[in-house]
């Protein structure tokens, strides 16, 4: 199949859209999260029932990304074509498929979990009143196969390419992107149609087009949901970056690390060219856009932009100072744009609906919505899509069905290792890219990693800085050095050795470090601390005063007593690796506190809650 014209693709669509469909459509995730809990073996409980009860005909089954649904893989999505009638089921074991096959969609089947949808699709849903999701980002993702491009076509793909590439000169779509205020969603929020119009004023024959798919934040998992899921939503939008930039090449840099993106996007390469979506001449514009995969060892300061760019010119993945900016002087001296996959996945809707469409949802400053990938001590896990202007507590306590176990909140860290923590009374304000900022964090490429009661945030900011630490090039003083005393003296506060004075130490050379680092890596490492320590006082102050550590995580801050309810199981004595716990049976027994290591095993196995952590 080879489309050459806009008019071809729209009637390839057409046939795709209005082609007699099964009665009934399974949709059976199988994103990375899904195949790691187990979906391969659903999915072939479902072939097998199928071709068992001689349904081929009668039911499809489809293959799709990440539906969002972490926290009850393997999921499954039953639907009725002729009335769009859909039961999602989670935790779905080989088991349970032939009476969820049988039970079809007039009611869930006996004895499963099934899952309420919680968005809605803004191309061609309205919005319903219970919905908090939008996905605009995510709208395939979790809907079709994505190693089936004709699947892509049949839901409008290509043709915000074709429209840009046969109906708009390039500075009409540069203006209607700066128009529809998109923001770069890998963390900077820099104005995308601004960094676009940049490269395009650059008097070069060659400018290139590069995708950051290095995704390296701790909890984050949003830009391999898309690849997994929508990858030609991604080729697409660099082939209309490149028409309105005069760019003719693209490169997509993925961590090595992304297997099932690393091959869906291959395939979708692959399928591009032979549908001549990718390539010369596209849509008989003249235009000719090519796309390269190249891959990243894993380095978090690789998605810095100039550090990516070293890295796939083969040298050391270091930042250099900037300007000039990779707009003006990028990859081989050459003018380049430089957007995230999240970004990227943006841009065909705002092509295909218009600018005034995308402004309609989300805030005024931040148009349009942000996928949040949440994680940590949350009860439902999973991958979210809001529009912004959305509270954390409706994506906390709404979405993610707030706090495991019925413990209590205690902060949620947005923006990663260079992000902050943001506590209760910050809960209900309406999140972009502004306001995290004023409270101290960022939104950062969109990782959300909840707390509660048993964490303790001066171990958290440790946690962060030691990430950074490991993650940093070492290039430039402040955080090569800096950073290494700034965790050193995170250590000694966490042991119980650290005094007042390493406090103001510890607060000015944060301070000194974000001032003089080289690039956003260093500069935003010290934010878990400062926030930690504006947010936590107290916390900092108990470890240093009181030689406690208020949450009982820091192992030289806690000790292990046994109170009266100890029976004399010998449980605890049993399993202690340093056989410091005695006492005869049936009597109250004691720790040796001199050998005690603090490892909580005693803890851990008495049935009697007779060991008290203190």
């Amino acid at each position: 199949m080879f489309i050459a014209s806009r008019e071809a693709l729209q009637e390839y669509a057409a046939k795709i859209k209005g082609a007699a469909a099964a009665e009934t459509k399974i949709l059976v995730s199988m994103g990375t999260c899904g195949i790691a809990a187990g979906t391969t073996p659903v999915l072939e409980a479902i072939r097998e029932e199928i071709s068992a009860r001689n349904l081929q005909n009668a039911i499809e089954v489809v293959e799709v990304g990440c539906m969002g649904l972490c926290h009850c893989e393997p999921t499954i999505a039953v639907i009725d074509t002729a009335t769009g009638r859909q039961i999602i089921y989670g935790d779905v074991s080989a088991a349970q498929v032939p009476q969820i096959l049988a039970a079809g969609t007039d009611s869930p089947a006996h004895g499963t979990r099934t899952v309420e949808r919680s968005w809605y699709y803004p191309e061609f849903e309205a919005k319903p009143d219970t919905a908090i999701q939008a996905k605009i980002v995510l709208r395939n993702t979790g809907r079709i196969n994505p190693e089936r491009l004709d699947e892509y076509i049949g839901e409008d793909g290509y043709d915000a390419l074709a429209k840009a590439l046969t109906e708009m000169k390039p500075e009409d779509v540069i203006k209607e992107i700066t128009a529809a205020g998109l923001r770069g969603r890998g963390g900077g929020g820099f104005p995308t149609g601004k960094k676009w119009q940049f490269a395009a004023a650059q008097k070069n024959d060659e400018k290139f087009m590069i995708c950051n798919a290095d995704e390296g934040d701790p909890g984050a998992f949003m830009d391999r949901a898309v690849l997994e899921g929508d990858p030609h939503a991604v080729l697409e939008a660099m082939a209309i970056g490149g028409y309105a930039t005069g760019a003719h090449n693209g490169v997509i840099y993925i961590r090595a690390e992304y297997p099932l993106a690393v091959k869906r996007l291959g395939i979708a390469i692959e399928q591009a060219h032979e549908y001549g979506l990718l390539g010369k001449n596209l849509f008989g514009s003249g235009f000719d856009f090519d796309i390269e995969i190249k891959y990243g060892a894993g380095a978090f300061v690789c998605g810095e932009e100039t550090a990516l760019i070293h890295s796939i010119e083969g040298m050391r993945g270091e930042p250099t100072f900037k300007p000039p900016f990779p707009a003006v002087q990028g990859l081989w001296k050459k003018p380049t744009v430089v957007n995230n996959v999240e970004t990227y996945a943006n841009v065909g809707a705002i092509i295909r609906n218009g600018s005034d469409w995308f402004r309609a949802i989300g805030t005024q400053g931040s148009p349009g919505t942000k996928v949040f990938a949440l994680a940590g001590k949350v009860s439902k896990v999973g991958l979210v899509e809001v529009p912004m202007g959305t509270t954390l507590r409706q994506i906390i306590f709404g979405l993610g069905d707030g706090i495991k176990d019925n413990k209590q909140f205690k902060a949620v860290q947005t923006g990663g290792p260079s992000g902050g923590c943001i506590t209760t009374k910050n809960l209900d304000t309406p999140i972009d890219y502004d306001t995290l900022i004023a409270l101290g964090s960022m939104m950062g490429s969109g990782g959300m990693i909840v707390m509660d009661e048993d964490d303790c945030m001066v171990n958290i900011a440790r946690f962060f800085l030691e990430f950074t630490l490991d993650e940093s090039c070492g290039k430039c003083t402040p955080c090569r050095v800096g950073n290494r005393r700034l965790y050193e003296m995170l250590n000694e506060i966490c042991d119980g050795r650290g005094t007042m004075e390493t406090l103001d130490k510890l607060k000015n050379l944060a301070l000194t470090v974000k001032d003089t680092a080289l690039c956003g890596l260093g500069q935003t490492s010290p934010n878990p601390i400062l926030s930690t320590m504006a947010n936590f006082p107290d916390e900092y102050l108990a470890h240093i005063k009181e030689n406690r550590c208020p949450a009982g995580v820091c192992p030289n801050l806690i000790h292990y007593e046994i109170n009266d309810k100890c029976v004399g199981c010998t449980l605890c004595a049993r399993n202690c690796p340093v056989n410091c716990i005695s006492g005869e049976r049936k009597m109250k027994h004691v720790i040796d506190q001199d050998k005690c290591i603090k490892c909580g095993v005693c803890f851990q196995t008495c049935k009697f809650h007779a060991i008290e952590k203190k």
